[in-house]
């Protein structure tokens, strides 16, 4: 399977039993479904995420992508609590694609993403 942003190879890469792909050029992840929001309950999992942040940011612009596992345009998706993370979503396998340090800060909820999430729920 090739990186759907670079296209470079990806590899497989294990934490707590769950296997994701990386890719061996930018360092974007690629989960089958449901995996990330697994991984992202398990603490530690972030190790997986060991691109460059900066390299994802440029990723992050790239536009019209496929889903490397079954060719079906990539949806941009953005994380409800996050919205500053923009990730790439499978509406058919619904598998997702994080940019290199994306699935780390989906993990870091900053004090910004709690204190947006308090008025959220203050306005109802």
């Amino acid at each position: 399977m090739n990186c759907p942003k670079c296209q470079a190879a990806m590899e497989s890469v294990e934490f707590a039993g769950i296997e994701v792909d990386r890719c061996t050029g930018c360092g974007g992840l690629w989960f089958d479904m449901l995996e990330a929001d697994k991984l992202a309950r398990r603490k530690g999992s972030e190790v997986i995420d060991t691109g460059d942040r900066k390299i994802g940011r440029k990723q992050n612009r790239k536009r019209n992508i496929e889903c490397p596992k079954c060719h079906t345009p990539l949806t941009k998706m953005v994380a409800p609590d996050q919205p500053h993370i923009e990730y790439e979503s499978c509406g058919t396998c619904f598998g997702a694609y994080f940019d290199a340090g994306e699935f780390t800060d989906l993990k870091e909820h900053s004090l910004s993403d709690v204190v947006r999430r308090l008025v959220r729920k203050v306005r109802g």
